[in-house]
């Protein structure tokens, strides 16, 4: 899997969330669950991902688009709010 991003938008989500971009691709590697929807919320020019996973100890919202097969580029990333926290793990509760 190839991943792509904005080097500009990946500095200011570093200043604004505390998370670089690269360092949320082992989310999609699949070894922990990854809780993904369509984001419909607007309408971007393009199909949108919402994706919930577990990584170092903490819930991340990651957003990204896949703009060709095998390759996702990600939007954004920050850590998860509670509501989306709870619904990660009651998805994934075993």
């Amino acid at each position: 899997m190839k991943f792509e991003w904005d080097q500009n938008k990946n500095q200011t989500n570093l200043q604004k969330h505390g998370i670089a971009f690269e360092n949320v691709t082992p989310l999609f590697e699949g070894l922990v669950p990854l809780l993904v929807e369509y984001d419909d919320k607007e309408d971007y020019g393009e199909e949108r991902w919402i994706g919930i996973g577990f990584l170092r100890n903490h819930v991340i919202v990651v957003v990204f688009t896949e703009p060709t097969p095998g390759t996702t580029r990600i939007i954004s990333a920050r850590k998860a709010d509670q509501n989306e926290r709870q619904k990660y793990f009651n998805t994934f509760r075993n």
